[in-house]
C-alpha cells in the first residue's frame, strides 16, 4: 500500500506530517509513504528518526497552497503544488492513496479534476467519523457540497452505506436522514424527496433523524448535504473541546476535583480518546476513482499517522469496488434533480 501525503499541508507542516508518516509505516507493514514538497525540509524533519528507508520516500513539489487561496487560483497558478504532485502520483499508479490535510477546498477541487469520478456518482461526499454512545457513524456529506439535490443525497447514502460496511464491518450499516423532526413529512422540500427515494432504496433506512440523536448510536450513517453536515462536525469538534475543557478547570480549581480525576482518570481519557478527531485521522472524499483523504488544517501527527493507516485500509479492503458493486445494485433512483 503506497501513500502519497502532502508533506506540506496543514498547519504544522512538514514537522507534524513527518513525523506522522514515519509513525504510520513503522507500526503498519506492508505500508509505505511517498512525503511530497519541499524536499529540503522534508529531509531536514527525517534526520534522526529511525525507520527503514525502503518505505519512505521523497517527491519534490516546489510550491505550497496556502491554506486560505482559492481553489480556482491555487489549481491555476501553482502547477508544482505537493497537492497537484500528490495526486499525480495516485493517477499515475505511483501511488494507491493520497492524504493532504492541506487546504481542503483545494484538496477536493484538484482531486475531482485529476482522478475524476467512479462510474454513477454524480458528486463525491465527504465522509466523517464521528463517536456515539454505542460506537460511531458516518456522517455524509460532510462539506463537500453546499447545495444538493434529492439524488446527490440518495447517492451519498449508498457510499456512505458501503464505506461503513467494508472499514468499520458493520453488516447491515442502518441509514438515516438528518432533519428537524423524526416524522416523515417534517423538513425542507430537499428532506422530503430525499426521504421517498431512501425508504424505497432497499438500504436499512431508518427514517429522520434529529441532530439531538446522531450521537445515540441508532443510525451507523447519518445523511445530509454539506452545508448542514460541515456545521454539524465544527460544532461537535468545539463542543467536545469546551466539555474537555471544563472539566480541566473544575478539576484544577478544588480539591475535591482532584480527588475526583483521581478516581476517574481511566474514565476521562477514555472520553478524552473517543472526543479526539486525530483519532480518525481523517475523512475519505467517496465517490472519486481512486483513494483520497482530507485531514484537518490543525492535524498533529497522531492524527497524520491515522489517516494515512486509514487510507491503506481504504485501499487493501477495496472500498472503491465495494461502492461501484453497491450503485450498480442499488440502481440509480430519479428525484427532482
Amino acid at each position: 500500500m503506497r501513500i502519497a501525503l502532502d508533506a506540506m499541508g496543514g498547519d504544522f507542516a512538514p514537522a507534524v506530517t513527518v513525523e506522522g508518516a514515519v509513525e504510520a509505516v513503522n507500526e503498519t507493514r506492508g505500508l509505505s509513504v511517498t512525503l511530497v514538497g519541499n524536499e529540503n525540509e522534508i529531509a531536514d524533519e527525517l534526520h534522526g528518526k529511525k525507520f527503514e528507508t525502503s518505505v519512505i520516500s521523497v517527491k519534490h513539489a516546489s510550491q505550497v497552497v496556502g491554506m486560505h487561496e482559492a481553489p480556482l487560483t491555487a489549481i491555476r497558478r501553482k502547477k508544482d503544488s505537493s497537492i497537484k504532485v500528490a495526486l499525480d502520483l495516485v493517477r499515475a499508479g505511483e501511488a494507491d492513496a493520497m492524504v493532504s490535510a492541506g487546504n481542503s477546498a483545494v484538496v477536493m477541487a484538484k482531486a475531482l479534476l485529476t482522478l475524476g469520478k467512479l462510474t454513477g456518482v454524480d458528486r463525491p461526499a465527504i465522509a466523517a467519523v464521528m463517536p456515539t454512545l454505542k460506537g460511531l457513524f458516518v456522517l455524509i456529506d460532510a462539506g463537500a457540497n453546499v447545495d444538493c439535490k434529492a439524488a446527490n443525497l440518495y447517492q451519498f447514502a449508498i457510499m456512505g452505506e458501503a464505506y461503513a460496511k467494508s472499514i468499520f464491518d458493520i453488516e447491515i450499516p442502518r441509514v438515516g436522514l438528518l432533519g428537524i423532526g423524526e416524522e416523515d413529512a417534517k423538513g425542507n422540500e430537499l428532506t422530503k424527496e430525499t426521504f421517498k427515494l431512501l425508504k424505497d432504496s432497499g438500504l436499512e433506512f431508518i427514517g429522520n433523524i434529529e441532530g439531538k440523536n446522531i450521537f445515540m448510536g441508532d443510525a451507523d450513517v447519518v445523511v445530509c448535504d454539506g452545508f448542514v453536515g460541515n456545521i454539524a462536525l465544527k460544532i461537535s469538534e468545539g463542543l467536545a473541546e469546551v466539555i474537555a475543557k471544563m472539566l480541566k478547570r473544575e478539576i484544577s480549581e478544588s480539591t475535591s476535583g482532584r480527588i475526583g480525576y483521581f478516581l476517574m482518570k481511566d474514565a476521562l481519557r477514555s472520553f478524552r480518546k473517543r472526543t479526539d478527531y486525530s483519532e480518525y485521522g481523517g475523512a475519505p472524499l467517496l465517490g472519486l476513482s481512486k483513494p483520497c483523504i482530507i485531514s484537518h488544517g490543525r492535524s498533529t501527527a497522531k492524527a497524520i499517522k491515522n489517516a494515512v493507516k486509514i487510507a491503506g485500509e481504504f485501499y487493501r479492503k477495496g472500498v472503491l469496488d465495494i461502492i461501484s458493486k453497491a450503485f450498480t445494485a442499488t440502481g440509480p433512483k430519479k428525484g427532482k434533480r
